[in-house]
C-alpha cells in the first residue's frame, strides 16, 4: 500500500493506494472548526431536560452536545456511566468539564427549521488517545478488544495477548496488534499514559479551552491502515515530511525509512502529487452515483435524507447472482468507507436461491468491511429481501469535506 500527502487551498488530502487503485481518502479542510478526537476543558452551558443532554462551550466559539449516556463521573478510582439520573441533577450551567469531540464539525448554512442539537458535534466524557495498535481509555478500567474485530480466528489470538498485558489498564487492542509482540505493544501504552498526563494536567481553570487537537488526516490514516503493509509514504511539502516523521518516529518507526520526499516540477500546482499518481480521476468518481463493477454490472449509489440507498444491478446472463452480488458487496463496502456514508444503509442485492446463498453473501460482506476504522453493523435480510446496515462516520461525508473545492485542473 502507499500513502500519497497533498494540500490544496489549505485542506490536507491522503490517500491511501492498493495496487494503484484508491482505497482509503481522508480530506480535512481548512475550515474545519472542531475536529473529531480533540479534547477540551469546556463549559456548560445550558440543560435541555428534554434531550437528557447538556450544551457546553467548548473554546469561547463553539458549542457541543452531550448526552447523559455519554457522561462519565469518577468513583473513587473508577468511572461511572451516566444515565442513572438526570443529567440536570448531575451538572448545572457553569461547571468545568473534560470532554472529547465524537464527531467533527464543518460550518455550512441552516435553514430556520434546523434545530441547535443538529448544528452541534457530540461530546463524550469518555475520553481516548489513539496510538498505532493500541486505544488508551482510562476511564474504561480494563482492557479488551476493539469491537470492530470480527474475524473470530483474530480475536482469539488477541485474547491470548491480552492475558500477556498484565501491567497495564485501560487499553483497546486493534486489529494491527495482531502481529505485533508484546514489548512494542507496552511501549506504546507508555506513550499514551504519558500523553494523558500531560493532557490531565490542564483541566483546571474557568474559562473553556482546546486542550489537545484530535489526529489529523495523516494521523487518522496511518493508524487506521497500520494492519495494512504500507510500502512508501510520499509527500511533496516539507510541512507534512516533518509531521509525518515525528508521528512515526513515535508510533511506527519500522515506517520511517519508507517516508519518500517527492520532487515534482509543478509541485505548487493543487493536487500536483495526484494528478502525477493519476488517481484525481478516481476521486472524482466518488462524487458519482453510478459505479461500474468489473463484470459488466453495476451498482448505484443514492444518498438521501434519512439513508444510504444502493441497487444492485446485473450485466445481462454475465455471471450466477451470487457471483455479481459479491463482487458488489465488496464494492459498495469500499464506496460507502471512501465517500465517508454514515447511518443507515440498504443494500439492494439480486435475488438469492438460497438460504446458503444469502449465508455467503454476508460474509463476504462482513469480510469486505474488516478493514473500514468506523463501526460498521450488518444486521442480515430485511422482510423485503434488501440487507441493512449501519455505519457511525467520525468525521462529515466526503461530499461535505470535498464542498467548495474543486480537483479538476
Amino acid at each position: 500500500m502507499d500513502i500519497l500527502i497533498e494540500e490544496q487551498e489549505g485542506s490536507l488530502w491522503v490517500a491511501a493506494l492498493r495496487d494503484g487503485r484508491l482505497d482509503g481518502l481522508e480530506v480535512e479542510p481548512a475550515l474545519e472548526e472542531v475536529r473529531w478526537g480533540s479534547i477540551y476543558w469546556g463549559k456548560v452551558k445550558s440543560v435541555n431536560a428534554a434531550l437528557d443532554a447538556v450544551f457546553v462551550d467548548l473554546d469561547g466559539f463553539n458549542t457541543g452536545i452531550l448526552y447523559n449516556r455519554d457522561v462519565r463521573i469518577q468513583d473513587g478510582d473508577t468511572y461511572v456511566k451516566g444515565g442513572a439520573k438526570a443529567i440536570g441533577k448531575v451538572f448545572q450551567p457553569g461547571d468545568m468539564i473534560a470532554v472529547q469531540a465524537k464527531s467533527a464539525y464543518l460550518p455550512k448554512d441552516y435553514d430556520d427549521y434546523a434545530s441547535q442539537e443538529t448544528k452541534t458535534p457530540q461530546l463524550s466524557m469518555d475520553i481516548t488517545l489513539q496510538g498505532r495498535y493500541t486505544v488508551f481509555a482510562p476511564m474504561m478500567g480494563k482492557n479488551r478488544l476493539s469491537s470492530r474485530i470480527r474475524d473470530k480466528k483474530m480475536r482469539k489470538n488477541l485474547h491470548k495477548m491480552l492475558d500477556e498485558l498484565d501491567a497495564i489498564d485501560g487499553f483497546i487492542l486493534r486489529a494491527a496488534a495482531a502481529d505485533t509482540q508484546t514489548d512494542v505493544l507496552l511501549r506504546e501504552a507508555d506513550i499514551l499514559q504519558s500523553a494523558w498526563t500531560e493532557v490531565r494536567d490542564f483541566f483546571e481553570g474557568d474559562e473553556p479551552a482546546l486542550i489537545a487537537l484530535g489526529p489529523d488526516a495523516i494521523q487518522r490514516t496511518l493508524s487506521d491502515q497500520a494492519a495494512q503493509p504500507i510500502e512508501r509514504i510520499e509527500i511533496v511539502t516539507m510541512e507534512h515530511f516533518e509531521e509525518v516523521e515525528d508521528w512515526c518516529a513515535v508510533f511506527a518507526p519500522d515506517l520511517v525509512p519508507r517516508i519518500v520526499p517527492i520532487e515534482l516540477r509543478n509541485a505548487d500546482e493543487d493536487l500536483a502529487l495526484f494528478h502525477e499518481r493519476d488517481i484525481v480521476g478516481q476521486i472524482e468518481e466518488l462524487t458519482q452515483s453510478y459505479i461500474l463493477l468489473p463484470s459488466g454490472g453495476n451498482i448505484i449509489h443514492q444518498k438521501t435524507a434519512a439513508l444510504t440507498a444502493i441497487d444492485v444491478n446485473k450485466s445481462g446472463d454475465r455471471g450466477s447472482n451470487l457471483a455479481t452480488n459479491i463482487e458488489a458487496a465488496r464494492e459498495a463496502a469500499r464506496q460507502l468507507r471512501l465517500r465517508n456514508c454514515g447511518g443507515a444503509i440498504i443494500i439492494d442485492f439480486l435475488k438469492m436461491n438460497s438460504k446458503s446463498e444469502e449465508g455467503k453473501l454476508i460474509a463476504a460482506l462482513e469480510e469486505a468491511v474488516n478493514n473500514d476504522p468506523c463501526t460498521v453493523q450488518i444486521h442480515g435480510f430485511t422482510n423485503l429481501g434488501m440487507v441493512e446496515m449501519t455505519r457511525k462516520r467520525r468525521t462529515p461525508p466526503l461530499r461535505e469535506r470535498m464542498q467548495g473545492i474543486k480537483i479538476d485542473q
